[in-house]
C-alpha cells in the first residue's frame, strides 16, 4: 500500500539576502498537528531571531534539521503529512533517503514559490521564498531532538553537516556543470543567482538551467563556478616541468606559518559580522555615492515637540518627527526614494516609502523597515518606529522587517557624533543622517543667540540624481526642522 504524499516546507530568504539560519528551537515535534500560520520553528539568522509560521496545515512528519544546525534557503525545513495520516514512530532518520523509488524533490530557489496542487489549503500570507510542493514523505528517528532541545556539540556550519535531505538532493542528484552559450537566454529569477554569476565574470542566463523551463538555479551557477575554479587549478599542473637552472633550495622556512607578533590575536567574524561585511563591501563597490551636509537650527523643532506633547498628552520622539518630514520630502523628490538597476541601466522609482530606521542593537547595526510609511500619519509612524525599536532590543524581528527598504534614516546623534559619511544601504539610493543636538552660538536676526543645532548629512547614489536634487531634498527637510509649521500643508 503506497504512502500518503506529504508536502515540504521550504526555508525562505530571511531578509536582506540572508540565505542561512541556525535552528534555535523547534516549537513542534513529529506527530503534532499544526494549523495554517502556526509558528513551528525559531531560527537565528545573521541579523535577527525569527519564528517562522507554516503556510499550510498538516501533521508534522519530519524535521529538516537539529537544534544548532545551520540550514540554507531552499532546504527542506519540515515535511507535513495530510491531517489524519499516521506518522510512523519507528521511522528511519530523516537524513537517510527513502527506500521507495520516487523522484527526488527539486530544491526551491530562494525567492521562488514552487507550485502546489493544494493551494486552496495554504496560507494567504506566505512569505517570499516559502516553497510548498508535494513530495514523497521521508521518515525520522523518534530519538532525534525535538522542541527546545540543547545545541549539538560540533554542529556543522551548513545543512550538509548531518546530510539533510535537501543537501543530499544537491550532492547526489545535482546537474552536471553546464557550459556557457552566448546565444542562450535562460530565465534567471533570483537576484542572488545573477550576482554570484556576475561576481565570477559570466552571465547566468547563458547557462542551461536545471529548473522548470530551463530556469537557472543557484546550484547551476555554483557548479559552473566550481568547474571554472577546477580548470584554473588544473592548468598549471598540466604544464611540463621546466629544467632547473640552479640548485633547488629547501622550502622549509616557508612551509611553517609565520608566528603571530606578541600580543596579537585573531577574532573570527560571526554570522552577522560576515553578512554585514559583505553588505558594506557591495555598497562601496557598486554605488558611486556622494555626500552633502548642512547645520540646522533645531530650536523650533524641540519647541513644537513640547507643544505637541502638551496638546495630546502623548510622547513624540525627534526621530519620529524628522521621519515624517523625510516622508514629505520624498514625495517632493521621488528620485531619492528609488533604486538603480545596473543590469538594465534603469532607475526604479518606488511607489511607496518603506522607511529603514538604522538601530544599534546588542546584535550590532540593524536596519528594520517601516513598510508603507508614505501613507502614515505622524502618530502612526511614531508607533511603527516604536514597535521596530522594541523588536531591535531583542533582535526578534518578523522575517519581513529587514527587507524592502527604499530609504534609510539614521539618527547617529544618539552615539554622540555630529556627522558621518554613511554607507548607503544597498539597493537603496540614499540615506539621511541626524547628528547630536547641541547648544551653539547662532546668528538670529543679526544678533548672536544660543540655539540648539544639529547637522544633517545626506549620502546619495550619483547615478540616480545630481547634487542639485539631493540639495533640494536636504534643504526641504532642514526647513521643516527650522520651521515645523511650514510642513503642515504636506501632512
Amino acid at each position: 500500500m503506497g504512502r500518503l504524499m506529504g508536502r515540504d516546507f521550504i526555508l525562505p530568504d530571511l531578509g536582506e539576502g540572508l540565505t542561512e539560519a541556525e535552528v534555535v528551537a523547534w516549537l513542534v515535534a513529529p506527530g503534532d498537528e499544526v494549523g495554517i500560520d502556526q509558528p513551528v520553528v525559531e531560527l537565528e539568522s545573521a541579523k535577527s531571531v525569527v519564528q517562522l509560521p507554516t503556510p499550510f496545515a498538516g501533521v508534522v512528519e519530519t524535521l529538516g534539521g537539529e537544534v544548532g544546525q545551520v540550514l540554507h534557503a531552499g532546504d527542506v525545513l519540515m515535511t507535513l503529512a495530510p491531517v489524519g495520516a499516521e506518522v510512523a514512530s519507528d521511522a528511519a532518520p530523516a537524513v537517510e533517503a527513502s527506500t521507495d523509488a520516487a523522484p527526488a524533490p527539486v530544491a526551491a530557489e530562494p525567492g521562488i514559490a514552487v507550485p502546489t496542487e493544494a493551494a486552496s489549503e495554504e496560507s494567504g500570507a506566505v512569505l517570499i521564498g516559502y516553497g510548498t510542493k508535494a513530495t514523497t514523505a521521508t521518515k525520522r528517528s523518534a530519538a532525534a531532538p525535538t522542541r527546545f532541545g540543547r545545541r549539538r556539540r560540533g554542529a556543522g556550519t551548513g545543512s550538509g553537516a548531518s546530510g539533510g535531505p535537501a543537501n543530499a538532493s544537491r550532492t547526489a542528484t545535482g546537474p552536471a556543470p553546464a557550459r556557457l552559450d552566448p546565444a542562450r537566454r535562460s530565465p534567471v529569477v533570483s537576484p542572488i543567482v545573477r550576482r554570484i554569476a556576475r561576481d565570477h565574470g559570466f552571465d547566468a542566463s547563458q547557462l542551461d538551467g536545471s529548473g522548470p523551463d530551463h530556469l537557472v538555479m543557484r546550484r547551476d551557477v555554483e557548479a559552473y563556478v566550481q568547474e571554472l575554479e577546477g580548470a584554473t587549478t588544473a592548468a598549471p599542473e598540466a604544464m611540463p616541468a621546466a629544467e632547473p637552472t640552479a640548485p633547488m633550495r629547501e622550502p622549509a622556512a616557508s612551509a611553517a606559518p609565520a608566528p603571530e607578533p606578541a600580543g596579537d590575536r585573531r577574532v573570527p567574524l560571526d554570522r552577522m559580522g560576515r553578512a554585514a561585511a559583505a553588505h558594506f563591501s557591495r555598497s562601496r563597490r557598486e554605488i558611486p555615492e556622494a555626500t552633502v551636509w548642512m547645520d540646522v537650527d533645531a530650536t523650533e523643532l524641540l519647541a513644537a515637540r513640547r507643544q505637541l506633547q502638551e496638546a495630546t498628552g502623548e510622547r513624540f520622539g525627534v526621530t519620529a518627527i524628522v521621519a515624517r518630514f523625510v516622508v514629505a520630502g520624498l514625495a517632493r523628490h521621488p528620485l531619492l526614494n528609488s533604486s538603480f538597476d545596473a543590469e538594465r541601466e534603469e532607475i526604479v522609482l518606488h511607489g511607496d516609502v518603506n522607511l529603514g530606521i538604522a538601530a544599534q542593537t546588542p546584535r550590532g547595526l540593524l536596519v528594520p523597515v517601516v513598510h508603507g510609511a508614505g501613507r502614515m500619519s505622524l502618530r502612526e509612524l511614531r508607533d511603527a518606529i516604536g514597535s521596530r525599536s522594541e523588536e531591535a532590543t531583542s533582535g526578534a524581528f518578523p522575517p519581513s522587517a529587514l527587507t524592502g527598504g527604499t530609504f534609510t534614516l539614521n539618527n547617529y546623534g544618539t552615539l554622540g557624533v555630529d556627522g558621518s559619511a554613511a554607507i548607503i544601504n544597498v539597493p537603496e539610493a540614499a540615506m539621511l543622517g541626524i547628528g547630536r543636538l547641541v547648544e551653539r552660538p547662532w546668528v538670529v536676526d543679526g544678533a548672536l543667540a544660543v540655539r540648539t543645532v544639529t547637522e544633517l548629512t545626506l549620502s546619495f547614489d550619483h547615478r540616480v540624481c545630481d547634487g542639485a536634487e539631493a540639495a533640494a531634498f536636504l534643504t526641504f527637510v532642514a526647513r521643516c526642522i527650522e520651521r515645523p509649521v511650514s510642513v503642515l500643508a504636506d501632512l
